[in-house]
């Protein structure tokens, strides 16, 4: 009787090829993070050698978030033309080649010009590389093994963070974009070495018999595979994202993503305004922050296992309920602060800044886990890429308007946190106007 590769490959043990395309997607990832995250770091040596200001010098810094956007849908988009596993070798070369480019810019807009370029790449590997590894793991380990996979790009971002000072030191701020450029280009050796399109994938596209060669690396003896169940239409043509079938997968994905990027931009980007308006020291409030990276990461990974455990549709809704709870507290205690706060005021507002990023970070690591589930593999990269780009909307959203917010509460932050509780309500979005869950542990 012919069964679906996940089912099959969820009945065996984890295997080693599983293991190392998880690895290298990881990597990738990393490396993804390096690139995307240096240019922030070596910002005031740019700024300096260009002799701009600071808001001018914004353009060079957004366009790579504009570029990730529109590269998450079209390299999606390609991962499900051409297979992930070359999209994913293309991004990882467009984005290297693009930071090696980004060594030789000589003003604000030659720069934007190579970060807009090494974003579409940034974009394209995020969601060919999720979708990649994803479809390798057995159901027990899938959502985990995503959320994990999704702070591989922040992990990055702290490599490159320990990195950036030895790297100027020895070769400049142009030089340092060279080697982190260079040393990327190198993982597309591991991609192609070692990477191969899913069975699941490959059955999409009615290619059989390289289904059931690509199948062997996992599971023991022939076994007859058919399509995943959704991975086709009605007359027998290959589901995109736009099919009948995802609307309301696509409606709740879209406003949960849009809405969790909103609260995790604005909070990322002003939190350190906001808190320093509230006569916290520079130090104090970018403490507050580093508090929420720490709980990101952490929460981020935690999430794959409540999912896997709860189930996605009870995890949404726990997370918006519990969002709009935080920060409702949270901006309650900042604006009822008088005067230079204590040392009991900072540990609170630390720990509140601290819970709300664990929450959100694990929303958007849980999203990642439903639209692996939920996406026919099909058009699976271009449902996450989809998912990624109206994500952006709500963080180009959140960078552009938030000190707006900020300044019209002339020295209150009651509208600021109005617009993120409600944002906070809209993600509950993804647990009842989607139709397509992971279902809990027990029932699985």
């Amino acid at each position: 009787m012919a069964t679906s590769f996940s089912e099959a490959v969820s009945r065996t043990p984890l295997k080693t090829f599983s293991i190392v395309t998880f690895a290298v997607c990881m990597l990738v990832l990393i490396c993804d993070g390096m690139d995307a995250q240096l240019l922030g770091i070596v910002a005031p040596k740019v700024i300096e050698e260009f002799g701009v200001d600071r808001g001018t010098f914004g353009i060079a810094m957004s366009a790579a978030l504009v570029g990730f956007g529109l590269g998450s849908w079209g390299g999606g988009w390609l991962g499900d033309a051409v297979g992930r596993r070359w999209s994913l070798a293309l991004a990882t070369v467009v984005f290297s080649l693009a930071t090696v480019g980004a060594s030789t810019a000589d003003d604000v807009w030659q720069m934007a010009g190579w970060r807009l370029v090494s974003g579409l790449g940034f974009g394209s590997a995020y969601a060919n590389a999720i979708t990649l590894a994803s479809e390798w793991l057995p159901d027990r380990w899938r959502s985990v093994g995503v959320t994990t996979l999704s702070v591989g790009t922040p992990a990055g971002g702290f490599v490159i963070a320990a990195l950036a000072p030895a790297l100027d030191d020895a070769f400049g701020w142009r030089g340092s974009f060279v080697v982190v450029g260079l040393g990327t280009l190198l993982v597309v050796v591991l991609i192609i070495a070692f990477l191969r399109d899913s069975p699941s994938f490959l059955l999409a596209k009615g290619k059989t018999e390289a289904a059931h060669i690509a199948a062997r690396k996992v599971l023991d003896g022939d076994i007859e595979l058919a399509p995943e169940e959704r991975a086709l239409q009605a007359d027998g043509t290959a589901a995109g994202v736009f099919a009948q079938g995802n609307a309301r997968l696509n409606i709740g994905v879209g406003i949960t993503f849009a809405a969790a990027a909103l609260i995790a931009y604005a909070m990322l980007s002003w939190a350190t305004t906001f808190l320093t308006a509230k006569e916290f020291s520079f130090e104090q409030a970018a403490g507050a922050v580093a508090v929420g990276g720490i709980t990101s990461v952490v929460a981020s990974i935690a999430a794959g296992l409540l999912v896997q455990l709860l189930g996605s549709r009870v995890v949404f809704a726990g997370i918006s309920i519990g969002l709009m709870a935080v920060l409702s507290t949270l901006g309650f205690v900042l604006e009822t602060l008088d005067g230079v706060p204590d040392a009991g005021d900072i540990l609170l507002v630390t720990a509140l800044y601290g819970l709300s990023a664990a929450i959100f970070s694990a929303g958007i690591a849980s999203l990642y886990a439903l639209m692996t589930h939920a996406y026919p593999p099909s058009c699976r990269s271009a449902g996450i890429g989809f998912g990624i780009f109206v994500g952006r909307v709500g963080a180009v959203a959140a960078t552009a308007l938030g000190g707006w917010l900020i300044d019209l509460g002339g020295g209150s932050l009651v509208m600021f946190f109005a617009v993120l509780v409600v944002s906070a309500a809209l993600m509950s979005a993804a647990a009842f106007v989607v139709d397509r869950h992971v279902p809990p542990a027990r029932r699985a």
